[in-house]
């Protein structure tokens, strides 16, 4: 299972670049960047990565990103990232980053947008990882703040694919930012969001019809609804569900109990992310062989989340058909 797996090519559509910012690449920067961290080793960093919920393990990765700073810091985080794709055999990937993250910090749009996008770029030419860019609003800060960003983004369209809502779930529903989504998708951009992970099912419901949104981001508690399930087979609207994170963030208490399995055997287009995979413990094999070991599945089944995930992926039809083969290749290999 293990070498099947590990062999097996992978796509993610659930990753925040700055969630992939290692402990050793954290003090390597702010080192370099001359900032100052509040621990004194990489396994103290490591040490703090208990967390009790979402909030928990945001208070520590609002922290880690200070040490961004320079397109350079973006550039290295990105290539570490893409780095470990080529790894897990990962063959695409959709990154999420989160500029206000860093704008309210006083670095420029353009200093985050250009080091993420070199480093794909590289990635495209000397690993063969193809990629697209999602930029997402932090939904703990106003719609105000949503509407800069996305004014800030504009003329960077060509490299953002799309926008997405992330951060604390619990008290900022998606109604929230209706209107800076509307917005958005006049300007071309496709829409995803969190929702379902500590919020409720209605979260879900709400990211569809208010947000428009292509998929929704973590998706799990869409079981507390049955219409709602129902639904999301009829329509085959993606779920980017993220095994380790939700155990990490006790969304779960142990992978035994996690319900990817039971939604991609009633029909649902589920697929497996790494989410942060510096804090959560693992990248996507990792969470591949999690859900391997805890809910037996078969080779088929393994096989059908990465499927899922190249028909719920934002590229043209044609380049869906070259990954599918890859896959089909792999499998028949095996």
């Amino acid at each position: 299972m293990m070498t099947y797996i590990q062999g097996l090519p992978k796509v993610e559509l659930h990753l925040h670049i700055e969630g992939s910012l290692e402990p050793d690449l954290m003090f390597e920067l702010a080192k370099r960047n001359q900032v100052s961290i509040p621990f004194n080793s990489p396994e103290e960093v490591q040490a703090a990565y208990q967390f009790e919920d979402l909030q928990s393990f945001l208070d520590i990765y609002y922290q880690g990103a200070n040490v961004l700073i320079n397109e350079q810091d973006f550039f290295d985080l990105t290539w570490a990232y893409l780095l470990r794709c080529q790894q897990d055999n990962v063959i695409h990937t959709e990154i999420f980053f989160d500029p206000q993250t860093h704008t309210a910090r006083g670095i420029a749009f353009d200093t985050v947008i250009n080091g993420i996008d070199k480093a794909l770029q590289k990635g495209r030419e000397e690993l063969g990882i193809s990629s697209q860019i999602i930029m997402c609003f932090l939904r703990h800060l106003d719609q105000d703040s949503a509407f800069e960003t996305l004014r800030q983004a504009l003329p960077y369209k060509d490299k953002i694919i799309g926008v997405g809502l992330d951060s604390s779930e619990s008290g900022h529903p998606p109604e929230k930012f209706q209107q800076v989504f509307e917005e958005a998708i006049k300007h071309g951009f496709l829409t995803v969001a969190h929702a379902g992970e500590e919020g409720p099912a209605e979260n879900i419901h709400n990211a569809m019809k208010l947000l428009g949104v292509a998929r929704v981001d973590h998706g799990v508690r869409c079981v507390e609804d049955e219409q709602l399930v129902e639904q999301l087979i009829q329509d085959r609207t993606p779920l980017t569900v993220c095994p380790l994170s939700n155990i990490k963030l006790k969304v779960f208490q142990d992978m035994a109990d996690h319900n990817i399995a039971d939604l991609l055997r009633r029909g649902l287009c589920v697929t497996i992310n790494s989410d942060d995979p510096a804090y959560f413990g693992g990248y996507m094999t990792d969470n591949f062989v999690a859900v391997a070991e805890a809910l037996p599945m078969t080779n088929e089944e393994l096989k059908a989340f990465t499927l899922n995930a190249i028909e719920a992926s934002f590229i043209s039809e044609e380049e869906k058909q070259r990954l599918v083969a890859k896959v089909d290749q792999f499998c028949a290999s095996v």
